[in-house]
């Protein structure tokens, strides 16, 4: 198991997981609170703004803050430590994500990064990504946004959410009536909060966790 080190520049969502405030979070306006205090934030994955981890700490005009640098380098290391103990391949991939450190573990030339990290419907990667976060913390300590992804599995769920989204919001248009989507993550109701209100409406969050789903509104 290895950590690679890149050098280029990505949000997320999302965002997030793993606030959870009360009740409801208009969009209009400006981003969901809940959402983005865990989005993953929802900017593409694939605009991602790489930095080099190890030595070599970009300068603040390179746009990467060099305390999300240090969160994501604090991030590699536990784990690459935790892989080792589990004996389970994959490269370490350490991004800077709009405002949080983002790690992603990779397919690696020893093997394929371990599916069974993501667990059903990601609840295995949610729980490593607080995991991981706590680790930053007890490092840093300052409290972590950071963001993981395995495999890939988020940026593919974020492309299935974009196009779900998109279908609800076609049809609250056309029938003027609001919309009620599945119980989602944080990370996923964040991206389809970014969806609906580059549509022009306004979304919601209702419910509480794991049961918290968004609504889409109608336009007035």
């Amino acid at each position: 198991m290895s950590t690679t080190n890149d050098t280029d520049t990505t949000t997320t969502d999302e965002q997030a997981a793993a606030e959870h405030p009360a009740a409801q979070e208009p969009t209009q306006g400006g981003p969901v609170t809940d959402e983005q205090g865990g989005t993953d934030d929802g900017t593409d994955p694939t605009d991602v703004t790489q930095v080099t981890t190890g030595d070599e700490v970009p300068e603040a005009g390179d746009g990467a803050s060099p305390d999300l640098v240090r969160e994501g380098e604090v991030a590699a290391d536990f784990l690459e430590t935790l892989l080792d103990i589990a004996d389970l391949d994959g490269d370490l991939e350490v991004d800077v994500d709009g405002d949080r450190a983002a790690v992603a573990l990779v397919d690696s030339e020893d093997g394929a990064a371990p599916r069974r990290l993501v667990g059903p419907g990601g609840s295995v990667l949610e729980a490593l990504q607080e995991l991981t976060r706590l680790a930053v913390q007890a490092e840093t300590g300052e409290r972590s946004r950071l963001m993981l992804d395995v495999a890939g599995y988020r940026a593919d769920r974020r492309s299935a959410l974009v196009s779900q989204a998109r279908s609800a919001i076609a049809e609250v248009k056309e029938s003027g009536q609001r919309r009620d989507l599945e119980p989602m993550t944080a990370f996923e109701r964040k991206v389809v909060h970014d969806e609906v209100l580059a549509a022009g409406l306004t979304s919601e969050s209702e419910g509480a966790e794991p049961s918290r789903y968004v609504v889409i509104l109608p336009a007035d």
